[in-house]
């Protein structure tokens, strides 16, 4: 895990409510984390995900995921160092959220 992703997993997701999963196998990816009630996938973005290419990936790689029944959340590395507190409301907001389409 990156640095980020550790402060995200042991400062706020480790400890969440509902499971929160790491480094999960969907269909032909390796996500960051997925809340598998919820159906929610939080991927957590360095600056190589901001080329054309990469976008472009990302794109693909989140209609997959969603064909799968997942809904993908994507948050800046830089988000996590800088908005921590921003960033856990966002993802409760989201799980919270997601749950309610579920039910």
């Amino acid at each position: 895990m990156t640095r980020e992703e550790r402060h995200l997993w042991f400062d706020f997701l480790r400890r969440y409510p509902l499971r929160i999963r790491r480094q999960v196998i969907l269909g032909n990816y390796i996500v960051d984390f997925c809340c598998e009630k919820a159906q929610l996938i939080i991927e957590i973005d360095g600056s190589q995900h901001y080329t054309p290419e990469e976008k472009e990936k990302d794109r693909k790689r989140t209609n997959d995921l969603k064909d799968l029944g997942y809904k993908v959340i994507r948050i800046s590395n830089r988000d996590v160092m800088t908005n921590f507190d921003g960033i856990t409301q966002y993802i409760h907001q989201e799980i919270q959220k997601r749950l309610a389409q579920l039910s």
